[in-house]
């Protein structure tokens, strides 16, 4: 062990005491819901609450038919639909996102076992992370992540990467009071848990662990429950309540019409069949309601969740929540960080003006830019690691990106800095703000050389002349110039760097004792621009979203002046904005009561300096102003946001705490696949529309039928099996067949939706009502015609030859006619519901549907084995091949009416956008 007087450390004894009082440094992990808790809630979904109430009611309906009326047991085949519905809606829910969570414990494990080096008992020894207490002293180094929060005793040229906290990926940190930052958003002589040391050395002793750190503290407020409804659960309750109305309303009706028929038609009035008409009417009323609610659509809704839950993990998109994929579509603001998500997080050299290369700026082997290269490469501390071909930066991410700069002009250092005579190093501090190095025998001059690299004015001031090309002049003659350089560059909120060089005989004349350049005959060689570039593709996908109608906002905790460079690389900022109505701070931020805030937010496009707290009051702020809130981000300091908005995206790379808080993560980083969300949210939108268009015209052509048969000497032309078949297996097959259907980039051009919206929006309701009410009309007028003539062929009723019937009523064929009738239009609508909001032809882009055409396939082929093998069960006989053809010919008009309805709309466009 190593032996240290300045620093004793705690003792055994005083760790342990240390231990008890404030715990380990360990974050407490969320306390995890039991399976079948998790289970149960599903069961909360109103849909779901509907449809256990309609299998109650559908049970007792059975067992009515049972016990008074003799009827088989096939008649509980409709509660059994019914239980089925719910539970594959529940499993494929449960299954899915049990799934998914299992794959994002894989994916954000959290390690606590991690060495690092503590004084204890005047001994430098090493411990696990986790076993670090309040007191300890802790020797933190480059590359090592700071364990716990803590005061720094020792700090030499310590910079800390805080941007998982503050979005700072350079932070300098100091023991010196003149030194500190009055601005900073935490103080110059605290370093925090989770973050990094990108150069220099210190000591720091353990002021918070674990829980209490910040981290902890941002961690601890991940696991708070996000209360907030997503809107297609508003929705859902919205459209519970309007059925649960409707159906009441209608059962009523039921009841109403079937007790005047038996009070008017009754010979004789007795309370025995008083009660029996009484029990009649209330179990029709039941199954009235049975029939209103729509058993497909929690499936609809799963499916089509679960195939984008799916298709999105695919796409590297971890989905852990699965209504996160809809709400994702009804999002209006993203609130997104700058670094890492819309920034690589990775320096890189934005531009370089070398004064003493060509004005191609290439560095190529002329003799001039051999001054550049060894400056680069033998005056650092930093270093590639090029394992796998990854090219990942060791050490001080400024001079890195610099390596990596000659990396990708083809200079590889390694060779340069090896066979490099160093005779004399000093490294950079804050004080000097620049690092000089003495090369002997100089691979650019051949003697010895001082490079020196830093803060390009303090460089500039040094220096006697510039080097021009081959020639050296005096530098006062550009200083202007060069002056006017920089500025263009930090106004860009872009870092940069200096480079000077002198030729000397003797460099210990060169520096003084402090290690102070001393030299007067140094040379200007240039500078660079060094920025955390924008990640590929980010402008477009902002572009796309703010189309799309979707604000989006940084907030970051980077400087003003580098949020709005970025802002205004990816399009998000443009000549317009001003920094008093669309940039605040977050210091502005915190001074400003709620009111204020909220009449600033809405042109507000970025917030800089902000720390984690304004994010979460930000994204609050905005959803009591009625807006849906996506909040993008991959630090610490962005989990409290993400987990109180409705969607939270964290990045694949990002800390364990935005993780945890987030519903989606982005595996592959890609701010695209925050588009692709927004379009897959959408797309299956719109897909549950199609199926709540296709089923609910299908239910209210049953209940209407039921109804007007109750007023009427109609009975009701469709067996309990039959609407078992109609109600509840062809609408789970549609739910699979619309929620299949693939995205199509159309919905990016609409506005996002309210939250205040209906599902059922006033188009859908009036094709509802319209096609149903049109449909009975058909249905029902063939109904009287089959009672009025004994139909055998419907090729003979074509052509007049049927013969009257003697005696009104349905024989087993014209039931099995009519019931193959109500099934094919329902399917011809269904191919007008997949055109639904898109006015196209409901067969283009089928090789893309290719689910929605084998299962349009399969409910014709289902209908024909009822048809054919059905008998009893579904009280049905085959019919001929013939009346087949009639009945899907003549059912297609269905079809055919809503193509001519869309091609109309098309041309009217087409003339509108002509004028």
């Amino acid at each position: 062990m190593k032996k240290t007087h300045q620093h004793q450390g705690l003792t055994d004894a005083e760790v342990e005491e240390s231990r008890s009082k404030h715990g380990r440094n360990i974050l407490t992990p969320p306390k995890k819901t039991p399976f079948y808790i998790e289970l149960l809630q599903k069961f909360t979904d109103p849909l779901i609450i509907i449809l256990l109430i309609a299998m109650a009611l559908s049970v007792g309906v059975a067992t009515f038919e049972v016990i008074n009326n003799g009827a088989s047991g096939t008649v509980f085949l409709e509660p059994a639909g019914i239980f089925v519905s719910i539970f594959l809606a529940v499993g494929v829910s449960f299954a899915f996102e049990t799934s998914a969570k299992r794959k994002f414990e894989l994916v954000n494990k959290v390690n606590d076992e991690q060495n690092v080096k503590v004084i204890r008992n005047s001994n430098i020894t090493e411990i696990p992370k986790c076993d670090i207490v309040v007191g300890d002293k802790v020797i933190i180094e480059t590359g090592d992540e700071i364990p716990a929060d803590g005061e720094l005793l020792e700090a030499s040229s310590l910079m800390v990467n805080e941007s998982t906290l503050t979005g700072e990926p350079m932070t300098h940190k100091s023991t010196d009071e003149e030194e500190f930052h009055k601005d900073a958003t935490y103080p110059t002589n605290h370093v925090l848990s989770g973050t990094t040391v990108m150069e220099g050395h210190g000591i720091m002793r353990v002021t918070r662990t674990g829980d209490s750190t910040e981290y902890g503290k941002v961690y601890e407020g991940t696991h708070t429950e996000n209360k907030t409804k997503t809107p297609l659960t508003i929705q859902l309750e919205k459209l519970s309540g309007l059925i649960t109305k409707v159906s009441y309303v209608i059962a009523a009706l039921v009841i109403t019409g079937r007790m005047y028929i038996y009070f008017s038609t009754a010979e004789a009035i007795t309370t025995i069949a008083t009660i029996h008409s009484v029990l009649n009417a209330v179990m029709m009323a039941v199954t009235v309601i049975v029939v209103a609610v729509p058993e497909g659509l929690p499936m609809s809704v799963t499916l089509s969740l679960a195939l984008s839950m799916r298709k999105m993990l695919q796409t590297n998109n971890l989905v852990r929540k699965m209504h996160a994929c809809e709400t994702m579509g009804a999002a209006t603001v993203i609130c997104t960080d700058k670094t890492g998500t819309l920034t690589q997080n990775r320096m890189s050299v934005h531009e370089s003006r070398f004064s003493c290369l060509d004005d191609s700026q290439t560095v190529d082997n002329q003799s001039e830019s051999e001054l550049v290269k060894e400056n680069i490469c033998v005056n650092s501390t930093a270093n590639i690691d090029k394992t796998n071909g990854q090219n990942k930066p060791i050490g001080n991410p400024t001079e890195a990106a610099l390596l990596l700069w000659l990396m990708k002009n083809g200079i590889d250092y390694e060779p340069i800095r090896q066979e490099a005579n160093i005779l004399y190093q000093s490294n950079f501090t804050t004080e000097k703000k620049y690092m000089a190095t003495v090369v002997g025998n100089s691979r650019a001059t051949g003697g010895n050389v001082v490079y020196i690299k830093g803060a390009p004015e303090r460089i500039i001031s040094l220096c006697s002349s510039i080097r021009k090309g081959k020639e050296t002049l005096p530098i006062k003659d550009y200083e202007a110039q060069l002056n006017s350089e920089l500025l263009e560059f930090q106004n860009k909120g872009m870092r940069t760097l200096g480079f000077a060089y002198c030729e000397t005989d003797d460099y210990n004349t060169c520096f003084d004792s402090n290690g102070l350049v001393t030299a007067q005959n140094l040379v200007y060689l240039g500078s660079v621009a060094i920025a955390d570039p924008v990640r590929e593709g980010v402008p477009d996908a902002i572009k796309e979203c703010l189309s799309a109608g979707i604000a989006v906002k940084i907030v970051t905790g980077d400087t003003p002046a580098t949020a709005k460079e970025i802002g205004r690389q990816i399009g998000l900022w443009t000549d317009s904005d001003s920094e008093e109505k669309n940039q605040i701070t977050g210091v502005d931020f915190e001074n400003m009561s709620d009111e204020e805030l909220k009449g600033r937010i809405g042109s507000m496009k970025i917030m800089s300096r902000a720390r984690p707290m304004n994010k979460e009051r930000l994204v609050k702020l905005l959803q009591q102003q009625g807006e849906v809130v996506a909040v993008t981000g991959d630090g610490t300091n962005d989990a409290p946001a993400l987990n109180a908005a409705q969607i939270g995206l964290s990045m694949g790379d990002g800390t364990a705490v935005a993780k945890e808080a987030s519903a989606i993560t982005i595996l592959d980083n890609s701010f695209n696949s925050i588009v692709n969300a927004v379009l897959w949210g959408r797309s299956l939108y719109r897909n549950i529309q199609r199926f709540i268009l296709f089923q609910m015209t299908i239910n209210v052509t049953a209940c209407l039928i039921v109804m007007i048969s109750s007023f009427t000497s109609f009975r009701s032309p469709l067996t309990v099996t039959q609407m078992l078949w109609v109600n509840l297996i062809m609408d789970t097959f549609a739910a699979i067949a619309l929620a299949s259907l693939p995205p199509h980039r159309d919905v990016m051009k609409d506005k996002p939706r309210k939250t205040t919206d209906n599902i059922i929006t006033k188009g859908i309701g009036t094709r509802i009502i319209g096609v149903g009410i049109l449909f009975v009309a058909i249905l029902l007028s063939f109904l009287s015609v089959l009672e009025r003539y004994d139909v055998t062929s419907l090729s003979e009723l074509l052509q007049g030859q049927a013969v009257e019937s003697a005696e009104r009523g349905l024989t087993t064929y014209e039931l099995s006619i009519f019931f193959t009738l109500f099934v094919m239009m329902q399917l011809w609508n269904m191919f007008n519901a997949k055109a639904y909001k898109t006015n196209h032809s409901a067969i283009s882009q089928m090789s893309k549907s290719r689910g929605f055409v084998l299962i349009a396939v399969a409910i014709v082929l289902v209908q024909a084995l009822i048809i054919n093998f059905g008998n009893e069960m579904f009280s049905v006989t085959p019919i001929k091949l013939s009346d087949w053809a009639i009945i899907i010919v003549t059912s297609s008009l269905v079809y055919l009416t809503g193509e001519i309805a869309r091609f109309i709309i098309r041309m009217r466009r087409k003339t509108n956008n002509a004028k």
